[in-house]
């Protein structure tokens, strides 16, 4: 039973909370042992308060999730937990990860209280309303980065959110394209039938985008730029890169489906990934 409720809490979703770190990352906060174990607790309650979310969203969507080909297999509903045990288990998860934000000083606790509403909302309706459902994602992603960045008070960039909300945006849509191929999952969920593979595709070019625009404009126009004058730039063609190829899995590869998973199964985007972190952080340290 304890195996199959760690199963349902879906940990492989935690890479998604990473994005506390964001705040820290770009002021260079990071680098303080003080300010990091703040920020690693914190990562740790928005695990445990995102992983009540997926079980409360598993209750939501037991009896269709039985008529999907590959969820009718998770512990739920294929009836190895009942609903009382992973309703008891998101309730205690909730209380563990809301004390913990309690502990720490600041604002945290009204950003994880926040974030947990949005997750019940999105789970019990706002995931059925056209175009609301992938704000409703991004939402999620922008919490994050805010209870990271007042976890240890330091400014949060508008850059920040922009970016931050442009490529959650970009996520959502290409799991709402994935979606699209897969007639069990239309037949399953009503807010499918409102879009098409043109009209995501539409939204997803204008997205890209701006993602790129906007995080070209941080890197020499923001607060964070101007203590490290060009340095930033030289990140660009990383994000380029990951984007596009994140285009390329989607599209001719009909990934997309999980991108917690394809983020760190894919070795190049990893790889990517990695050396963009590599290189924010010798800027921040060396680049005075």
């Amino acid at each position: 039973m304890l195996r199959d409720l760690v199963r349902a809490a879906r940990p492989e979703q935690w890479t998604k909370n990473l994005l506390v770190f964001a705040g820290a990352l770009f002021t260079g906060d990071i680098f303080y042992p003080h300010s990091l174990l703040i920020v690693l607790a914190t990562f740790a309650c928005f695990c445990l308060i995102s992983s009540a979310g997926y079980l409360m969203n598993d209750i939501a969507d037991v009896e269709q999730d039985r008529q999907h080909p590959t969820k009718r297999f998770r512990p739920l509903p294929s009836g190895k937990l009942s609903v009382r045990a992973v309703a008891v288990t998101a309730h205690l998860l909730w209380i563990i990860g809301l004390v913990g934000c309690l502990l720490i000083p600041g604002p945290l606790l009204w950003i994880a209280i926040s974030y947990l509403m949005l997750t019940l909302l999105y789970s019990f309706w706002l995931k059925q309303v056209v175009i609301l459902d992938v704000f409703a994602i991004a939402a999620g992603f922008v919490l994050r980065a805010v209870a990271g960045a007042v976890a240890i008070a330091v400014p949060i960039s508008p850059w920040l959110l922009i970016c931050t909300t442009l490529l959650a945006l970009f996520l959502a849509l290409s799991k709402r394209r994935y979606e699209l191929g897969l007639e069990e999952a239309v037949a399953l969920r009503p807010s499918l039938e409102h879009y098409s593979l043109g009209f995501v595709d539409q939204m997803i070019s204008v997205v890209t985008s701006a993602t790129v625009i906007s995080y070209a404009l941080y890197t020499f126009t923001s607060q964070t730029a101007e203590q490290h004058p060009a340095y930033l730039m030289l990140t660009i063609p990383f994000v380029l890169y990951g984007i596009f190829r994140y285009l390329y899995l989607t599209h001719h590869r009909q990934l997309g489906g999980n991108p917690e998973l394809l983020l760190v199964q894919d070795k190049p985007l990893l790889i990517n990934i990695l050396l963009w972190a590599v290189v924010v952080g010798l800027i921040f340290y060396f680049g005075h």
